[in-house]
Order: C-alpha cells, then sequence, then structure tokens
C-alpha cells in the first residue's frame, strides 16, 4: 500500500495566499520526512479552494526539494493548457527528478479560467479526449504532429524526450481524474489509471474500478495491464488519540473554507450551479475516510483497499488550517498509522 498527501494549498478564513502556500510546501517537506510514499498537488485558478494555479510548478519546487517523493499532480487542468506545453514540462520533470513525477490530469469544471485562457467552453465540453491523447502520445512518442479539431501542426521532434531519462522508469505516469462513466471509459481505453475523488465513498470507488476493468477489456488491454492499474483514491485524514477529537478539529475549520472556496467558482456562462452545504459535506467526508485514532485510520485505509483493490492513497491532511496541527498530523500518519499496514 502506498500513502501520500494531497496538498490544496487551502486558504482558511483570516489566512493570507502566502500562508496557505507555506503550509503547503512545509506539509510536503515534513511528508518525506515521515515516511510517505508521495504527495499530490491540486491546481485552482482564482479561488481560495486552492491557492496553487500551476501543480506542475510547485511538483518542481518540491522534487528540488525532496530525494526519495514521488510528487505528482492532482490535477494539472488540462482545458485551460496546451498539452504539448504540458507534455513537456512533465518530460523534464520526469527527467530531471530520475522518474519520480506523476502527472494527474483531469477536465475542470465551467468555470471562467475558460474565459482567461482563451480555452473557450469547447475545451472543457468536448475537447478533452483529444488533448489527453495528444499529450499521452507526447510522452510515447519520439515526435508528434496533430490533425485534429482543436490542435493542427507539422510533425517536430519531442524534446527532450521522456525515455531519455537516467532512470528505469519509460516517462511519466499519467493518472485521470475520473468522476462519472464518461470519464472512466475514456481513461480504460487508454490504460490509464484513475484518480478518484474525495467525495464518494467505497463502494461507488469499486463500482468504478470494476467498470474501469469491464471496459479496459474490451478495449484489448492486456490481464496484466488490467491488474496492475494503480489507482489512486483521494480521501481526508485527520489523527487524533480520541475520534472525536479529530471530528471536532475538522468540522471547527473545514467549513469556512468550503464556504468561501467553493462560493468563488464563478461558471463561464452563467449556468446554476449548486454547492454543497459546508458543514454536512464536512462530516461526510469524516464518515467516509480514515479520521480519528491511528488503529482506526489504519482500519479504514484497509477496509477501503480490500473493498475497492485500490492499494494508493492520497489523503488531505491540512483540514485544520493550522500549520503546526498540519505537520503534526502528518508526522502520526507516518510513525502511527502506516506500521499497521504493513
Amino acid at each position: 500500500m502506498h500513502v501520500g498527501s494531497f496538498v490544496l494549498a487551502a486558504q482558511f478564513p483570516g489566512q493570507g495566499q502566502g500562508e496557505a502556500l507555506h503550509r503547503a510546501v512545509r506539509s510536503a517537506e515534513v511528508a518525506e520526512e515521515a515516511g510517505l510514499d508521495s504527495v499530490w498537488l491540486a491546481e485552482h485558478h482564482f479561488v481560495p479552494y486552492g491557492t496553487c494555479p500551476s501543480a506542475v510548478t510547485l511538483a518542481a519546487l518540491l522534487l528540488g526539494r525532496t530525494s526519495r517523493l514521488r510528487v505528482g499532480t492532482a490535477v494539472s487542468v488540462l482545458p485551460t493548457v496546451h498539452p504539448v506545453a504540458l507534455g513537456e514540462q512533465a518530460a523534464l520533470l520526469h527527467i530531471a527528478s530520475g522518474g519520480r513525477f506523476s502527472l494527474g490530469v483531469g477536465r475542470g469544471g465551467p468555470w471562467v479560467d475558460l474565459e482567461v485562457f482563451g480555452s473557450g467552453l469547447e475545451a472543457y465540453e468536448t475537447g478533452f479526449p483529444e488533448s489527453l491523447d495528444l499529450l499521452v502520445r507526447w510522452l510515447r512518442e519520439p515526435s508528434v504532429g496533430a490533425s485534429g479539431e482543436r490542435f493542427v501542426f507539422r510533425e517536430v521532434p519531442v524534446v527532450p524526450r521522456p525515455s531519455e531519462s537516467l532512470s528505469e522508469e519509460p516517462g511519466p505516469e499519467v493518472v485521470v481524474a475520473c468522476t462519472s462513466p464518461a470519464s472512466v471509459r475514456l481513461a480504460a481505453e487508454r490504460g490509464l489509471p484513475m484518480l478518484l475523488g474525495m467525495h464518494v465513498g467505497d463502494e461507488e470507488k469499486a463500482e468504478m474500478v470494476s467498470l474501469w476493468r469491464t471496459h479496459a477489456r474490451t478495449a484489448g488491454r492486456s490481464p496484466e495491464e488490467v491488474r496492475g492499474a494503480a489507482h489512486v483514491s483521494a480521501g481526508v485524514c485527520q489523527i487524533a488519540d480520541r475520534r472525536t477529537d479529530a471530528v471536532e478539529t475538522l468540522v471547527k475549520a473545514m467549513p469556512g473554507w468550503l464556504r468561501q472556496g467553493l462560493e468563488a467558482h464563478v461558471t463561464v456562462d452563467g449556468r446554476h450551479r449548486s454547492m454543497r452545504d459546508p458543514v454536512a459535506y464536512t462530516e461526510l467526508l469524516c464518515g467516509l475516510h480514515p479520521v480519528g485514532t491511528p488503529r482506526l485510520c489504519a482500519d479504514r485505509l484497509a477496509a477501503t483497499s480490500e473493498r475497492t483493490g485500490i492499494t494508493r492513497f492520497a489523503l488531505l491532511t491540512e483540514g485544520s488550517g493550522d500549520l503546526a496541527a498540519t505537520e503534526e498530523n502528518v508526522r502520526r500518519l507516518g510513525a502511527e498509522v502506516l506500521p499497521h499496514l504493513g
């Protein structure tokens, strides 16, 4: 089992953006010290929900500050960037880090980001498969050209080629954030592992993994490829000597962050959107994920892995909103939970 942290660089009420980013960087450094396997970095634009606008940039910093930790994006929002530009950055990080970089990509939402970056609503609604295929080709082939609906260009060499890395990894893995049957099928047909969100529980994640396997087999993926797909489960982790104390920590802090963060999202076309009740959502997350004593957290992770077949976890550990508390939470995850998992 591989346990890592999920870093949003969340800006809690009363905090500055620099404080949120400092906590994000420091928590990642502590994750390596504590023996965690990885950190996964979120990307958001124009909202305090997450103050990191470029997950690959923050990944570069953290890869330079660590020596063992795997660093991934969760996710780089593909419709707002050119897939070749993102592919070049991913290849560079893969090579420079000795194969420690993972590229997670997602469709994002119908946000004003699409207007600001000039990609338009079509990039979100219909353009994701074309962008994903071009990105994967860039990371797997020696030269690439394009003749699609959105991208048209002559064949050019891939420089630097991910396969030139002085490591055993042929290229950075690509993980796809999946929230619907359509996105599960998209990832499965390409043999790409999924990142499954923290808003869904074990049963739904198990169903999505089963659906992925069905589509992957139908697409002709080998049995070894289907069995070996390393999906990632996102969740929340808060450790305390009593479960009630862990829950109280999150219920006190997270709703304020969720309220101001989610309310700040603006749709590009003015469409109506509903927002979760912040308190109810926090309580839901406490029920779904490892929140409580170290033993309870270990049992919760083991149960999720057994039910879903997922062996990689990205756990939000900054739910208290406090730097010292986040550092302690990460250290306890490494020292008191991981030993129970073997």
